[in-house]
């Protein structure tokens, strides 16, 4: 089932009764002068179980203890915005399968061969669907950048994700002067950077359903980085949110800022159409074929990650 993703961008009072999110209006609710009959109307429920990432974007915002819990038994992103109304905490179960102990073992005792051998398979994913959002939204060559899939190495030893970023960036907004991507670069960076964190919560949830550690990376192994083998395992599915990006500079948007409309268009990140093992699949469904094919490969089931294609015929 297609889990929901909730945004919250202003004061809300979130509880929790009979599984339900509640959702009250403190404005209403502390008006002494409205009738309850329309206090009572005002109030919205959705299951709890229906629910994959809930983005809190506002300062008045109360969450009760008990749907934080619930939420968490349910393996939902709780993600918290600063001030600035950029994503800047994530919430996580500390259990998500029941097999989660023997994976843990595997995935800490996976030998270095073993991942080099999955971080090559992950760069190489990652170019070739970069190569398709740049020849196909750009009509760009990228004659180049297929050659580049075949010839990344074990553990990519020479850099061709590097090299593939630097053909890719400089040719993704040629209309935007001075662009060049960087989280404290100039817009659309504003909008890839909240993209790429609406993302890294849905990889991060998959992993920990899958029982894996978020944290114990493949390839990043940044000390100060609770997620690293979140953002190993997501950077093939970061050009479906550059594509996305792309569609709202093309179509005029006002970039410069994160307004709702823009948001609105990256929160659709989970339900974006992709391509995995030959079927058209949402993303948050196709990130959990992912992490689950990942740990197989720690357990030594298989030897392949399934990762996601883009392909016309399914995608909009």
């Amino acid at each position: 089932m297609i889990k929901r993703t909730l945004y919250f961008g202003n004061p809300a009072y979130l509880s929790m009764k009979n599984k339900q999110l509640v959702i009250k209006n403190p404005e209403v609710e502390t008006n002494d002068l409205l009738p309850e009959s329309f206090k009572t109307g005002s109030v919205k429920t959705i299951p709890v179980e229906d629910i994959g990432v809930i983005v809190l974007d506002n300062g008045q915002i109360t969450i009760t203890h008990g749907l934080m819990e619930a939420l968490l038994i349910n393996n939902c992103a709780l993600i918290t915005c600063d001030s600035n109304r950029m994503p800047l905490g994530l919430h996580l179960p500390l259990s998500g399968n029941t097999l989660q102990s023997e994976r843990f073992t595997a995935q800490i005792e996976a030998s270095l061969p073993l991942k080099k051998q999955l971080w090559q398979q992950t760069i190489q994913a990652k170019i070739a669907n970069q190569a398709h959002v740049l020849g196909t939204v750009r009509s760009i060559v990228v004659k180049n950048m297929l050659a580049w899939v075949g010839q990344v190495k074990s553990g990519d030893s020479e850099n061709l994700e590097g090299r593939a970023a630097a053909y890719y960036w400089d040719n993704m907004f040629p209309t935007i002067e001075g662009f060049r991507r960087g989280r404290e670069e100039i817009p659309p960076n504003n909008l890839l950077n909240y993209g790429y964190a609406v993302l890294r919560a849905i990889i991060a949830r998959s992993l920990v359903a899958s029982g894996l550690l978020p944290t114990l990376g493949i390839h990043h192994r940044n000390r100060y980085n609770a997620y690293c083998l979140a953002d190993d395992i997501m950077e093939p599915y970061r050009p479906f949110v550059d594509k996305l990006v792309v569609e709202i500079v093309d179509d005029k948007m006002n970039f410069n800022e994160l307004s709702k409309d823009v948001k609105t268009k990256l929160l659709s990140i989970p339900v974006l159409n992709v391509i995995i093992n030959g079927q058209c699949s949402p993303l948050m469904i196709a990130a959990g074929q992912t992490t689950a094919s990942l740990a197989k490969c720690y357990l030594g089931e298989i030897r392949k990650i399934e990762y996601p294609v883009f392909n016309r015929k399914c995608l909009s």
